[in-house]
Formats: C-alpha cells, sequence, structure tokens
C-alpha cells in the first residue's frame, strides 16, 4: 500500500517542533499551512480511492455470500421436489463457491484495513490544519505585540539618551556656576576695602602730606617778600 507509506510522515508531523525551529513564526506557519493544505488534497484523493476499493471487496464479498446462500436454496428446493441429482450440483457450486469465498474474504479485510488507515490519515491531518488555522492568530497577534514592544523599547533608549543629554547639560550648568561664583569671589577680593587701615592711611596722608595750590601759592609769595 504505496500511499500509507508516502504519507507516513504527514502522520508522525509534529507542528510544534516546525514552529520552534522557526526563525520567523509569522511566515513559518504560513508555510506548514500552505504544505498541509497541499497534501490534505493528495490524501482526500488517495483515500476516497481507498475507500471506494474496499466499498468493492466488500460488495464482492457479499455478492458471493449471497450466490451461496442461493445456491443452498435452490439445493433444498431440489431435494423437496425429489430432484437430488439437481441438488448436488447446486451444492457442488455452493462447496466452489465457499472456497473461492476466502480469497474475497482476505481482500476484503486488508483493503478494509487500509481503508481505515487512510481515513485515519485524513482526519489527524484536517484535525492538524485546524488546529494551526486556529493559533494562527493567536501567534501572529503575539509576534504584533513583540515587534511592538521592539519599537517601545527603542524609543524608550532614545528618551533615556535625551535624559542623558539633559543630566549632562545640567551639569555643565552647575560647572559655569561655580566658575562664574569663583571669578565674582576673586573680583570682590581684588577690589580694595575702603574700610581698612591701608585705604585710610592713603586717604589721610595724602590729604597732609600733599600741599594745595592756595599753600603753595602763599609760599610762593613769602619767598618772594623775602628776597
Amino acid at each position: 500500500m504505496g500511499v500509507l507509506t508516502r504519507f507516513k510522515d504527514i502522520m508522525s508531523a509534529n507542528i510544534n517542533s516546525l514552529l520552534d525551529k522557526a526563525e520567523d513564526p509569522e511566515k513559518m506557519i504560513d508555510q506548514c499551512l500552505r504544505n498541509l493544505n497541499s497534501d490534505l488534497g493528495k490524501v482526500k484523493a488517495e483515500t476516497a480511492a481507498v475507500m471506494a476499493e474496499a466499498q468493492r471487496a466488500k460488495r464482492e464479498l457479499d455478492e458471493i455470500d449471497a450466490d451461496i446462500k442461493k445456491m443452498e436454496d435452490y439445493a433444498m428446493t431440489a431435494v423437496k421436489a425429489g430432484n437430488d441429482e439437481d441438488a448436488k450440483k447446486f451444492l457442488a457450486k455452493k462447496a466452489a463457491l465457499v472456497n473461492t469465498r476466502e480469497s474475497y474474504a482476505q481482500a476484503e479485510a486488508l483493503a478494509s484495513e487500509n481503508a481505515r488507515k487512510m481515513k485515519s490519515m485524513h482526519d489527524k491531518l484536517v484535525a492538524d490544519i485546524s488546529e494551526l488555522e486556529q493559533r494562527r492568530d493567536s501567534i501572529k497577534a503575539k509576534m504584533q505585540v513583540a515587534k511592538t514592544q521592539e519599537k517601545l523599547n527603542k524609543i524608550n533608549s532614545s528618551v533615556t539618551g535625551a535624559n542623558n543629554s539633559i543630566s549632562a547639560f545640567d551639569r555643565m550648568e552647575q560647572k559655569a556656576n561655580k566658575m562664574l561664583d569663583r571669578a565674582n569671589a576673586m573680583s570682590e577680593l581684588n577690589t580694595p576695602d575702603e574700610d581698612s587701615i591701608e585705604s585710610l592711611e592713603r586717604k589721610y596722608s595724602s590729604s597732609t602730606n600733599s600741599p594745595s595750590v592756595e599753600d603753595e601759592l602763599a609760599a610762593l609769595k613769602a619767598k618772594m617778600s623775602g628776597n
């Protein structure tokens, strides 16, 4: 039964393992669905053919059973009619049919088992596709959330970078303030204090030691009159 061997992998396919290996779950799940739907079309055709074969074998077995019953009925009718020779002929035909029936029964049993396996395979594949279709939207939704989260992470990194820049500006402003305070302090230190002893000494020293113009003029006149 080549078809059973050909589709054996479908029966043992593990969707979860396929998804685990996927680098892009969205693309992988779509590819899985395409592959499985393609396989399903083939399995349906093969399943229909195998089931038709099983039905034909069953019909042939039913027909030979009916013939056996018919030969037996004819033999009974012939005996009732007193025709033993005719009855023997019917019984001989019945015996031949019984011998043939064994091969028909074996063929019907094999065809029935093949049909059962194919139907099971078909149902398994349909169930896998249904499960994957149900999970597809959920997986894609999760992927969308993940992508959105990645964008938010990038935005957050930018905001964090801006905060770092603001912190740097704050530090530079503090440094500038310190430099200004230091410069103001130096300027204040370099400005003479009018109330200091040194300032007072300079003030009174200049007023007492430096003669005025009037004083110099008086001195000049006294000097000239003495001459």
